[in-house]
């Protein structure tokens, strides 16, 4: 049986491109990463248990402790900004072209 070599990559547009996934798929997956790094960050510093976090953006401490640790699989991008909203964020989205459109 033939091994194959794992491939390491660093951005999110290189793991899109070793997966094998179209271009469109990156643009979620970049906002997914930096919605859940931005929760991480944002729950460290507001000095609240997991519970209250979890309880203020009406979602399980299961749930957020999953995302805490790095799995948002079944975690919706909604319930990110609504815990984001919680901390007493709010996220701003802005647009650029990075290709002619399809």
């Amino acid at each position: 049986m033939k091994r194959s070599r794992p491939v390491v990559t660093h951005t999110v547009a290189e793991l899109v491109a070793a997966l094998g996934l179209p271009h469109e798929d990156a643009v979620e997956f970049e906002v997914r990463l930096r919605l859940s790094k931005k929760i991480i960050e944002a729950v460290a510093e507001s000095g609240l248990t997991q519970q209250q976090v979890a309880t203020a953006a009406r979602t399980s401490r299961t749930r957020l402790t999953a995302l805490l640790n790095g799995n948002t699989q079944h975690i919706s991008t909604d319930l990110m900004l609504r815990i984001l909203a919680a901390l007493g964020y709010s996220a701003d989205i802005r647009f650029r072209r990075v290709k002619p459109a399809a």
